[in-house]
C-alpha cells in the first residue's frame, strides 16, 4: 500500500467530490456521477488502490472516446424468481452493478437465494465492492467477473486468452469483522502491476513471466509477457470456470472476445459479472450464523502459529483496518497519482485536488 507518515491525505469527501465533478465535466449525470464516485472512493478507503480513483484518467479517456453510454438504460431482460439477467447498455460498471446487486439482495429476499447475471457492462472496480453490499442486509454475498483485459495463457501456452477474472464472497461476522475474501485468480492483479509502474517501483518474482519463461519485475515491461495463475495449473482453471460463469453464461465477452480496456478507448468491452446474494435467515437464524463465524475467527485467530510468525490473519482483515484508518485520517495520495489527477483537473477545467 501506499500508507507512509509523509503521504499526503486527502479526505473522503473532498475525493469523492473531485471525483463526481470529474465525470460530471465529462457529460454523466449529477447523480449518476455521485454514485460512481462514491464506489471508486469507497475502493480507496478499503486499501483496494488499483481500482479506485487510481482509474479515474482512463475512464475519462474511455468516455471521451466515446467507448461508455453515458446514458444507459439498464434493464432486466430475463427473469425468474431466483434469477435475473441484466442488460447494462454499455454504462459504466460501477452503475450497472449497483443496479445488478440491488436486484439479487430484493430477489433473496423472498427467493432465499438469487443469482443475477450481467452483460454489456464495464470496469466496475474491486469484487468485494459488490460482494459485500448483501451483507447489509444480513446475507452472504459472491461475486465473479471477467477482467477487462487478458494478461493470463492456458497453462503452458502462450496466447493470451484469459484475464484474471476474479472471485468475492463476503460473510458477516457479529462481533466479529466480516470474512471477506477478494482474489484474482493471477499471483497478483494487473491493477497492481500498473500501480508499481505510476510510483517507478519493481514487481515481486512471481508475479509475472515472459515469453521466453523467465521472471520479470519491470512493470513498465508489462506487455513482454505475461501474468502467472495461483496455484499453477489450478488458478488457470479457476479463471477458465469463473470466466464461462460471469461471461459466457451471460451472453458477455469472454476469451479472444475480451477487450483491452488499457490499450482501447473506443471500444466497448460487454464486461460480464455475476453476483449472488444469499439470505442467511433461509438458512438459520442470522444470530446464530454471525455467532459462528466469529467463534471460528477467533479460534483461527489463536491457533498456534509456525516459529516467526506474529499472528494469524483472516481475509478481509487488512481491508477492515485500511477502512478504519482511511475514514478517520483520510486516503493516501501517492505524488505520482496526485499529479495524474491535477493534470485531469486542468484538461476537464475543474478544481484541482
Amino acid at each position: 500500500m501506499a500508507d507512509t507518515a509523509s503521504s499526503l491525505r486527502v479526505s473522503v469527501s473532498k475525493l469523492e467530490a473531485f471525483t463526481a465533478s470529474a465525470f460530471h465535466a465529462v457529460g454523466i449525470s449529477a447523480p449518476d456521477a455521485k454514485s460512481i464516485a462514491e464506489l471508486m472512493v469507497r475502493a480507496d478507503v478499503q486499501g483496494s488502490e488499483g481500482h479506485g480513483v487510481f482509474r479515474l484518467p482512463q475512464y475519462v479517456r474511455r468516455i471521451k472516446g466515446g467507448a461508455v453510454n453515458l446514458k444507459p438504460k439498464i434493464r432486466v431482460v430475463r427473469e425468474a424468481a431466483g434469477m435475473a439477467l441484466v442488460d447494462g447498455d454499455n454504462g459504466m460498471g460501477h452503475l450497472v452493478m449497483r443496479f445488478a446487486t440491488e436486484k439479487a439482495i430484493e430477489k433473496a429476499k423472498t427467493a432465499g437465494v438469487a443469482w443475477v447475471g450481467v452483460k454489456w457492462s464495464n470496469h466496475a472496480g474491486p469484487a468485494s465492492l459488490y460482494a459485500s453490499m448483501p451483507m447489509e442486509h444480513d446475507m452472504v454475498g459472491l461475486y465473479l467477473a471477467v477482467g477487462n483485459a487478458n494478461h493470463l495463457p492456458a497453462w503452458g501456452g502462450l496466447d493470451m486468452l484469459l484475464s484474471t477474472n476474479p472471485i468475492a464472497v463476503a460473510l458477516p461476522g457479529g462481533e466479529e469483522p466480516a470474512i471477506v475474501l477478494d482474489m484474482a485468480t493471477t499471483v497478483a492483479a494487473y491493477g497492481k502491476v500498473k500501480t508499481k509502474a505510476q510510483r517507478g517501483e519493481t514487481m515481486p518474482e512471481g508475479w509475472m513471466m515472459d515469453r521466453q519463461g523467465k521472471p520479470l519485475t519491470d512493470p513498465k515491461r508489462s506487455n513482454e509477457g505475461f501474468l502467472l495463475p495461483i496455484g499453477g495449473y489450478k488458478g488457470y482453471g479457476l479463471a477458465l470456470v469463473f470466466g464461462l460463469l460471469a461471461g459466457t453464461l451471460n451472453g458477455a465477452a469472454m476469451g479472444r472476445d475480451v477487450v483491452d480496456f488499457n490499450a482501447d478507448d473506443t471500444s466497448p468491452t460487454n464486461t460480464g459479472h455475476s453476483i449472488v446474494a444469499i439470505n442467511i435467515e433461509s438458512f438459520q437464524p442470522v444470530a446464530e450464523f454471525k455467532k459462528s463465524v466469529d467463534a471460528l475467527s477467533r479460534d483461527l485467530r489463536r491457533s498456534e502459529r509456525l516459529p516467526g510468525v506474529d499472528r494469524i490473519r483472516l481475509p478481509g482483515e487488512g481491508s477492515h483496518a485500511a477502512r478504519a484508518d482511511r475514514l478517520k485520517n483520510g486516503i493516501p495520495m501517492p505524488a505520482a497519482l496526485l499529479a495524474a489527477l491535477n493534470q485531469l483537473a486542468t484538461e476537464l477545467k475543474i478544481p484541482a485536488l
